[in-house]
């Protein structure tokens, strides 16, 4: 049996808005393989398995906050610079 240990991180990704002639930066996740769990098969393996769902979970949280804030602050930022009319 193999599983990987994944952890997500925030990406920065720049984008050029033409209605506004600005450039915008948008966060999203993306998913990172840290290692892989492969043959285990005791008591042991439970709990590495139960402390890489917790470590996957976990940065998902994180970086998913930060991501959202990221992309609010960009997007409030945009709202100020872009004058429409």
């Amino acid at each position: 049996m193999l599983l990987p240990a994944c952890v997500y991180v925030p990406v920065a990704v720049d984008t050029y808005d033409y209605e506004c002639r600005t450039v915008a930066r948008q966060y999203t996740l993306q998913p990172v393989q840290i290692a892989a769990i492969q043959g285990c098969a005791n008591s042991g393996c439970a709990a590495l398995m139960a402390a890489a769902g917790i470590t996957a979970a976990g940065s998902l949280v994180i970086s998913g906050s930060v991501a959202i804030v990221g992309n609010v602050v960009y997007w409030l930022e945009k709202q100020g610079r872009c004058l429409r009319g």
